[in-house]
């Protein structure tokens, strides 16, 4: 049997698990996983002869080595920051290491050695990074086979309630980390290109400039910019494009509602707030706003922020419950974010039966032959329960997926690397089509620009 150790057992390890554990017998393959609190992959791998859950503190230095020792491949499902120690101990023992986060400062590092070891660090391999990378690297690749030239590249993903499960006026639940949701898009000017021209928007403006797209069977969506959109501009050959643009989808609507928490400072997260635990939700709502005799909350708001009492904005603020003098944070020295969430995690949880759903969008512009193409690319994704969602499904599977690629030596070039070469996305995008992961493609008009207006 091949050992493959994963670490961490969280909200995207269920398809993963599964995943493996349907492969076992046929890819001979024994399952580790480990975790500081063992009950929640306990109940994922429902004792499988195959399988086993072992309390794992990466932070003891003895544990994790013998650990990791004992495995031929590692999956990494930790919180991002927590990888380099793993991926360190798999360099010392030579293991393979697969992640689905970013490739970050510190991992990088480590490419050098991984190459001399002849190890293969896979990093981004989830849903987004992950197969946003694959589905897009696909059709580039294809557009340059035919002598094509690429001179628009637009991606969008987001993770939304699917639409039977959409019961808030914000046509929103949390389906990853809340905590991740709520900083969204601080820590620097989002920076795309368009038309040639460099664009930024600064994080106070994010949520008000908003893009939108129509995906076929779904209707509209509006999109804000990440923080960096030219980050993938060199690994995609990309350097001549004249439009490259990232964002994150949400329902129409979202952002504007969205950026009044931004505009009072609800989603700072830089500083701690005094009394935080003794705070009510109205309390927390009224630090924010200035101090009137006089006024109540709910009208200071208003005011604050020019919020029509008719207005649907409005209606999404009181549905939230924020107002409520009976609710309290109950978080010592909590961070204006970490309140926020709080509050937030009331409304926006999955229920047992709640259903997820992953929207993916890619536009590409090539020129061929003198003429302007473009073709468009969308990817939707209908999670099955609180447990199983799409979320975990889009980033288990393509994780589960490379490690057994690995094992069996179909993906060989070692470092540390994203997934946007062929050995590596053309297997995995097809099996991902037996588990009904499937992108739309259709040629549509290029759709031209004003030059006075770019």
């Amino acid at each position: 049997m091949r050992n493959i150790l994963v670490i961490g057992s969280g909200k995207s390890s269920p398809h993963l698990l599964k995943y493996l554990l349907d492969k076992s017998e046929s890819e001979q393959l024994f399952l580790t996983v480990g975790d500081i609190n063992t009950t929640p992959s306990e109940s994922l791998i429902k004792g499988h002869k195959n399988a086993k859950a072992i309390n794992l503190d990466i932070f003891n230095e003895p544990a994790r080595t013998e650990a990791i020792n004992a495995a031929d491949i590692v999956i990494s499902m930790l919180p991002a920051r927590f990888h380099i120690e793993v991926a360190k101990t798999c360099i010392h023992l030579k293991k393979h290491m697969v992640t689905a986060s970013y490739v970050s400062s510190e991992m990088q590092t480590l490419d050098q050695d991984a190459k001399a070891s002849n190890l293969i660090l896979m990093n981004e391999i989830g849903v987004d990074p992950g197969i946003d990378h694959m589905s897009a690297m696909k059709v580039l690749d294809t557009i340059r086979g035919k002598g094509g030239k690429i001179i628009l590249f637009e991606s969008f993903t987001g993770g939304l309630v699917a639409p039977e499960s959409d019961t808030n006026l914000w046509n929103y639940k949390f389906t990853w980390n809340p905590r991740n949701v709520v900083i969204a898009g601080q820590g620097g000017a989002a920076k795309f290109l368009q038309e040639g021209s460099y664009k930024y928007i600064p994080y106070n403006r994010l949520f008000r400039r908003t893009e939108f797209v129509e995906i076929d069977g779904y209707g509209q969506f509006e999109v804000y910019a990440n923080r960096d959109s030219l980050k993938y501009q060199s690994a995609y050959g990309l350097e001549n494009v004249k439009t490259l643009y990232r964002g994150t989808i949400r329902r129409v609507g979202f952002s504007r509602a969205w950026n009044i928490f931004v505009t009072l400072g609800m989603t700072d997260d830089s500083y701690t707030v005094e009394g935080s635990e003794h705070m009510s939700y109205r309390d927390f709502i009224n630090a924010f706003l200035p101090f009137s005799l006089n006024d109540s909350v709910e009208l200071k708001l208003r005011h604050q922020l020019k919020i029509d009492q008719d207005d649907i904005v409005w209606n999404k603020l009181l549905e939230l419950d924020i107002f409520n003098p009976n609710k309290y944070i109950g978080i010592k020295k909590a961070t204006p974010a970490q309140m926020l969430q709080k509050i937030l995690m009331d409304s926006w949880t999955l229920s047992k039966t709640d259903k997820d759903m992953i929207v993916m969008y890619h536009k590409f512009g090539y020129e061929l032959e003198g003429q302007k193409h473009q073709i468009d690319s969308s990817l939707v994704v209908i999670g099955k329960n609180q447990t199983y969602t799409a979320m975990a499904k889009t980033v288990g599977l393509p994780v589960a997926i490379a490690a057994i690629a690995i094992l069996n030596k179909r993906i060989t070039t070692p470092g540390v690397q994203i997934p946007i070469r062929e050995e590596i996305y053309k297997p995995i995008l097809k099996e991902l089509k037996n588990h009904g992961i499937i992108f739309n493609e259709k040629q549509t008009a290029y759709l031209g620009y004003n030059p006075l207006n770019n």
